[in-house]
C-alpha cells in the first residue's frame, strides 16, 4: 500500500514547530560565558546525595604540565625497574643548592622520606625505632649512594623501586630540592637535620603551595555558576513580567 504524499507533507508541517519548540536554548547552547568551570583536582556532582564524591576526569595519560617535565613517560616509563631508573641517571639537576632549595628540601624530606630513611638519612627512621623489623629502608649516606648521580636519585623518587613506592606526586621542583638536601646530609655542604615541626603544625613548617596542583579553597569547590540563572527562576521572572505587563494594559 502506497502512502499519501499530501498527508505526509501536512504531518511534517505540523511536527516541525513541535521539534523546534523542544530545542531549548538553555539546554542545547553553551558559550564561554555560560558554562560551569572546574579547577584542578576539584570534585563535583549534580547529585546532591553524592555531594563532592564523584571526581571529574583526570589529566589524559601521558600529558605533561605546561612547564614541562624532566623526562616524559613516552621516553622513560614509570615502571619501578632498574633499567628505567638508570635511564634517568643522566638528567642534570637544574636547581642550585642555595638556602631556599635546602630549606624546602628539608621540609619535603621530613614529610615524605624521614619516616623510613631517618632524619640523618642513615636508615634509622621512626618505623625502625618503633620496630626493628621495619628497618627495611637503606641508608642514603653510604658511598654507593653518594656516588649516584642527581638524576638517578631523582629517578628513584619518580619511579620507586622494590618496597619504595613512587613519589611522583611530589612536584618536580620539590624533588630536586630533596636531592640537594640529601647531598647536604651526605656531607657535601652543611644543612640542618631533624624535624621542622610537630604533628598538626601548619604555616612555615610546611612547603609552599604547589603550582602543579594548588589547594582549592572550600568556597570554590563547586563549578562557577555566575551569570547563569536557573530555569525555575527564569520561568518565575517571565511570569512576573507578564503579570505586570497585563496589569498596566
Amino acid at each position: 500500500m502506497t502512502g499519501n504524499p499530501r498527508l505526509a507533507r501536512r504531518l511534517a508541517l505540523v511536527a516541525f514547530p513541535v521539534l523546534l519548540g523542544a530545542c531549548n536554548g538553555d539546554e542545547w547552547l553553551t558559550d564561554m560565558k555560560q558554562q560551569p568551570s572546574v579547577g584542578t583536582w576539584q570534585k563535583f556532582s549534580s547529585d546532591s546525595a553524592a555531594a563532592d564524591t564523584i571526581p571529574f576526569r583526570g589529566n589524559p595519560q601521558g600529558s605533561v604540565p605546561v612547564t614541562g617535565v624532566a623526562m616524559t613517560s613516552w621516553q622513560v616509563s614509570y615502571q619501578a625497574l632498574p633499567f628505567q631508573i638508570d635511564s634517568l641517571a643522566g638528567i642534570p639537576n637544574p636547581t642550585q643548592p642555595d638556602a631556599r632549595s635546602l630549606e624546602n628540601g628539608h621540609k619535603v624530606y621530613q614529610i615524605n622520606c624521614a619516616v623510613c630513611h631517618g632524619d640523618l638519612a642513615d636508615g634509622n627512621g621512626s618505623l625502625k625505632q618503633l620496630n626493628p623489623a621495619y628497618g627495611i629502608a637503606p641508608s642514603l649516606i653510604l658511598p654507593m649512594t653518594q656516588q649516584r648521580t642527581d638524576g638517578y636519585i631523582f629517578g628513584m623518587m619518580r619511579n620507586g623501586r622494590g618496597l619504595m613506592p613512587s613519589f611522583n606526586r611530589i612536584p618536580e621542583a620539590d624533588r630536586w630540592d630533596v636531592v640537594n638536601y640529601l647531598r647536604g646530609l651526605q656531607g657535601r655542604y652543611p644543612v640542618q637535620a631533624g624535624p621542622v615541626g610537630f604533628p598538626g603544625q601548619t604555616g612555615s613548617a610546611l612547603p609552599g603551595r604547589s603550582n602543579v596542583g594548588p589547594t582549592v579553597p572550600v568556597m570554590h569547590r563547586k563549578p562557577s555558576t555566575d551569570g547563569i540563572t536557573p530555569k525555575a527562576e527564569k520561568a518565575a521572572e517571565g511570569a512576573a513580567k507578564e503579570s505586570k505587563s497585563g496589569g498596566h494594559e
